[in-house]
């Protein structure tokens, strides 16, 4: 099963205790594993967001998750690099569009691609995520010298 980043973003998320957390504001990429690692819940306006390791969020119905029992708010909070509408650079320097969106498995959190306005890139090319662009390896093979 495959979801995207823009299917998941917006989706209310409830605590253990069943009361309402908030919704999810982005999502977090550890772009050198692949992998989704934290939700940051929007709580209001006015409220602090909260994030949540991915691994302690689950399915609790047709458009809505749950924080698992137990879990709780991330002990540490990584950096805050949005990929959506990233800029997206090879690793010698070239542009590769502005990030649309990116699919992932849900159960496991693995990203399978990240697309972009110039297409889809795999997500065995990401290198990293800076604050002002991702950076994925050259599908050409090309290195930098």
């Amino acid at each position: 099963m495959t979801a995207l980043f823009s299917e998941v973003c917006g989706l209310p998320v409830a605590g253990a205790d069943g009361a309402r957390l908030g919704a999810v504001r982005s999502l977090t990429v550890d772009a050198a594993s692949g992998r989704v690692t934290h939700a940051r819940i929007g709580r209001g306006r006015w409220r602090r967001d909260t994030v949540v390791a991915w691994d302690d969020l689950r399915a609790a119905g047709p458009g809505l998750l749950a924080v698992r029992p137990a879990a709780g708010p991330a002990h540490r909070v990584p950096a805050r690099r949005e990929l959506l509408g990233s800029e997206v650079l090879t690793e010698c320097g070239e542009e590769h569009g502005t990030v649309l969106d990116a699919a992932f498995d849900p159960s496991t959190g693995r990203l399978d691609a990240v697309l972009t306005s110039l297409g889809e890139v795999g997500a065995d090319r990401l290198l990293g995520l800076g604050d002002h662009a991702l950076v994925v390896r050259d599908a050409r093979g090309h290195h930098p010298v």
